[in-house]
């Protein structure tokens, strides 16, 4: 598939690391039926650019060039108080001399706080322009044509990013990624059984499954839900997938059964913290020396660790974790992550 009829920003230099974790499969299997388990491998996405980087970045390179494009002098996004979106997508606005507004969604009431660290801290850090808070279930589409429409009556011009960055055009950012991969494979000897992505907003594992099969990578993904279960998040899969082959003029119809995703991981609400996910952060700190986030990378490896267990992920097997970023947040969970206070079984 041909990308480059796309306009598209760089903001890394060379692939993200692949690289196996001995330290962490051995650890895993350890806790698995027979004590044998999958070898693990993880692609670095958390080492994109945009500090400090996340799988936000490679949407950002199609979505950015198509705001500048289209003339605008500022970025509008969603995402909850914590938003890896937001905060990468503001860095883009910094490298790029934009303006950046954003409207914050406290799906959990309450947890908005304006004297927040993690990625709360980076907004305000570099320089968010405007930032306005509203109630779980608001319109978040609608929302931010208001915060487009009063830039407008300004004679400014705003360029709507989707939550998460999630539709077609971010989309291209993971075909992107699924060529790099195929070509590191490639040149690292390694194939997989299975890639383990998180599952939110859907661009990154549609427009992965898009990229798989425009280039025939015959690799199941398993998107392990952060903020739904497959009922409601498979289809949300299926959508972007489409979305993003039309967009490419791939003539391939997307099956249902092209969708994996598992659910069980994410509860008790998007963001509150669980037990599974304070083992996987804990557990990949202490084995490799690598960082996952609270709300999407640790229930997510916390998803990989029990598919694993369950025997669903079976010994033996290639594993590649997809490392989607979101360590800033970290520091706003400290005390739940060490121990200090209760979380959800």
């Amino acid at each position: 598939m041909d990308l480059s009829r796309f306009a598209r920003r760089r903001y890394t230099e060379g692939p993200t690391p692949l690289e196996p974790m001995p330290r962490f499969s051995a650890a895993l299997a350890a806790s698995c039926p027979g004590g044998r388990g999958p070898d693990v491998w993880i692609k670095r996405d958390d080492l994109l650019g945009l500090s400090p980087g996340g799988n936000k970045t490679r949407k950002l390179e199609f979505l950015v060039a198509d705001a500048l494009a289209q003339g605008a002098d500022t970025l509008i996004t969603c995402g909850a108080p914590q938003s890896n979106h937001c905060r990468i997508t503001l860095a883009a606005a910094v490298k790029e001399g934009l303006k950046c507004r954003f409207v914050i969604e406290e799906r959990v009431p309450g947890s908005y706080r304006d004297d927040a660290s993690g990625n709360h801290f980076l907004f305000r850090l570099y320089g968010v322009e405007d930032l306005t808070v509203v109630p779980a279930g608001t319109d978040m589409a609608a929302a931010m044509r208001a915060v487009a429409g009063e830039l407008a009556r300004a004679g400014r011009k705003g360029y709507v990013i989707p939550g998460g960055g999630s539709n077609a055009v971010g989309g291209l950012g993971y075909v992107a990624c699924a060529q790099e991969l195929q070509q590191q494979m490639f040149e690292q000897g390694v194939g997989f059984h299975r890639v383990v992505v998180g599952s939110g907003s859907s661009g990154t594992h549609g427009g992965l499954l898009a990229g798989f099969l425009g280039n025939r990578i015959g690799v199941p993904i398993t998107g392990v839900g952060v903020s739904r279960d497959p009922a409601q998040q498979a289809p949300l899969v299926l959508a972007e997938t489409e979305a993003v082959c039309e967009l490419l003029g791939l003539d391939l119809r997307v099956r249902e059964s092209d969708v994996h995703c598992v659910g069980g991981y994410w509860q008790p609400k998007y963001s509150v913290p669980n037990a599974r996910m304070v083992e996987a952060v804990q557990v990949l700190a202490r084995t490799e020396a690598i960082l996952l986030d609270p709300v999407y990378t640790g229930k997510v490896m916390a998803g990989l660790i029990g598919l694993a267990r369950e025997g669903i992920i079976r010994p033996g097997e290639q594993v590649l974790f997809l490392h989607t970023g979101g360590m800033p947040s970290l520091f706003a969970y400290e005390s739940e992550l060490l121990g200090r206070s209760n979380v959800a079984a």
